[in-house]
């Protein structure tokens, strides 16, 4: 027997054909030739044990029944497989070869094997025992996505350049109904672009995309379990399914899509070979014609096409198209700030957010159309983007009370604000509001005049602020102190604002400016 089996051999070799298993499948499973095994089997069947039996004693008790085939004594088998253990160490180290180690063997053994048969020997040692299984597709349940290794081009009418354009393909794998479109690169947003036309081609969504380790699609590979990308993440949210990359270094998880590039080759690109388009609009018209006549062709052994196939198998397992198309998402991180507002560096302006977020972090996600804020996962604020620099876009329900009492500040609120308290007033806080450069320094001292009529009352409150007009002193400061000494009831002060005539009468003792010079 080539192969050095111990009683511990024996025992799964006994195992293994209670358990069923044919003396072929033993063989593979334990890396012993199946003529070993056959052996054994028949030398088990021979004894005077049952192989329950035999499974019950213990190691020496095996090995004094099949004492003469548990050992081999071949000294030239054994330097050959002590070479292989050294060998093998190597086997991953770059530059490796057989024919290097062969030579190598062959100079120290005293009696070699030829090469055929260091080669052979060494593949039993080491058998590696690669299967590819044939993988059953559920109707809507995947839809296969690749891009072609081969580009197209188009030529820019301006400059006559020729501009490479990456190709997408798409299958569903039950029915191979295929969509093939053009696009500029195999970025985030032309890949999500090119899902989301081709999942309009098929009219209905499957439960899962199958997408290469592309790196607009996946932001960290794993065999296991591989990052997603987050807008790619989110459309798969937005159309209700997900994404499931294929394994790394495994092109037999998606090899339909795969086919499915070859046959573009021949189907799409060979057609094209001697056309010249200047835009991807025509070159996708033309793609979409050849497609056609390509997903009409007939299976020679399903005598069906695979546009047949989708219409009557696959279509009615697909989950409906959401009503509206998907907007790419981008994402920004921003600190709500005192004044309840986040930053949207993207166009340099200010979005609200409820007050009680202020000082926290916050995520911003924003698509053409809209600016959405989040704080922990939880949504807080959506408001429609507003281009603008340096605009605050203000949602009043995010305000506190007291902002919002603010936010409603404007001449004409100040007011309408004044007149109830009299003309006087109103006068009065229109003069102040006009002669500030900073409207808001303006409504502040605007606000004190009109809250002074909680202490004094409206209609002195109005007397003041008609002496501070006359007099040409108005000021929030001025008419408090007007109605603070009680001047605004005091006649002698009203007659002297009142009289042009100084109330200092003429007398000849005094002197006039003349002596002062």
């Amino acid at each position: 027997m080539a192969n050095t089996l111990d009683p511990m051999d024996l025992k799964q070799i006994i195992t293994l054909h209670l358990d069923g298993y044919s003396n072929r499948k033993i063989g593979t499973s334990l890396s012993i030739s199946r003529n070993t095994v056959n052996t054994y089997i028949r030398l088990f069947k021979g004894s005077d044990y049952t192989f329950k039996e035999l499974l019950s004693l213990d190691t020496a008790g095996l090995e004094t029944l099949f004492s003469s085939h548990t050992t081999i004594t071949n000294e030239r088998y054994d330097a050959l497989m002590r070479y292989f253990e050294g060998m093998n160490k190597a086997r991953d180290h770059p530059g490796f070869t057989f024919l290097y180690h062969y030579d190598e063997y062959a100079r120290s053994a005293k009696q070699a094997y030829g090469y055929t048969q260091f080669m052979e020997h060494y593949r039993r040692k080491y058998a590696k025992i690669k299967g590819s299984m044939k993988l059953e597709h559920d109707p809507g349940k995947e839809l296969f996505i690749d891009y072609a290794g081969k580009k197209l081009h188009i030529v820019d009418k301006q400059t006559g350049e020729v501009v490479p354009v990456e190709v997408f393909v798409a299958i569903l794998p039950n029915s191979q109904y295929t969509y093939v479109e053009a696009c500029k690169s195999q970025k985030r947003e032309d890949l999500i672009g090119s899902c989301e036309n081709a999942l309009r081609f098929y009219g209905g969504v499957p439960k899962a995309i199958v997408s290469d380790n592309l790196k607009a699609a996946v932001t960290r590979s794993s065999k296991y379990e591989a990052q997603i990308n987050r807008s790619f993440k989110d459309f798969a949210r937005h159309h209700n399914c997900v994404i499931n990359p294929a394994r790394g270094y495994s092109p037999q998880d998606k090899a339909l899509v795969e086919n499915a590039v070859h046959l573009a080759y021949q189907r799409i690109y060979y057609p094209l070979r001697e056309m010249t388009f200047f835009s991807l609009e025509d070159l996708n018209l033309e793609m979409k014609r050849l497609l056609k006549h390509y997903n009409n062709l007939l299976f020679k052994r399903k005598e069906a096409s695979r546009l047949e196939l989708f219409q009557s198998v696959e279509r009615e397992y697909l989950k409906p198209l959401p009503t509206t198309r998907y907007e790419l998402k981008e994402y920004r991180r921003a600190k709500v700030q005192k004044i309840g507002y986040v930053y949207f560096s993207p166009d340099k302006n200010y979005y609200s957010v409820p007050y009680r977020y202020i000082g926290k972090e916050t995520g911003i996600h924003y698509t053409k159309s809209s600016v959405e804020v989040y704080y922990n996962h939880q949504r807080i604020a959506l408001h429609p983007r507003n281009p603008s620099k340096g605009a605050y876009t203000t949602n009043k329900e995010h305000l506190s009370s007291t902002h919002k009492f603010y936010s409603d500040w404007s001449p004409e609120f100040f007011k309408n604000k004044a007149i109830p308290h009299g003309s006087h007033v109103a006068a009065c806080v229109g003069q102040i509001i006009a002669g500030v450069d900073y409207p808001e320094i303006g409504y502040k001292r605007a606000m004190g005049v009109i809250q002074l009529h909680r202490s004094y009352g409206s209609q002195r409150l109005d007397n003041a602020c008609k002496r501070a007009l006359q007099a040409d002193a108005v000021s929030y400061k001025r008419i408090q102190n007007i109605l603070k000494n009680n001047l605004d009831q005091s006649s002698l002060f009203f007659q002297d604002l009142e009289e042009d005539e100084p109330h200092i009468p003429e007398h000849q003792n005094i002197r006039g400016a003349s002596n002062y010079k």
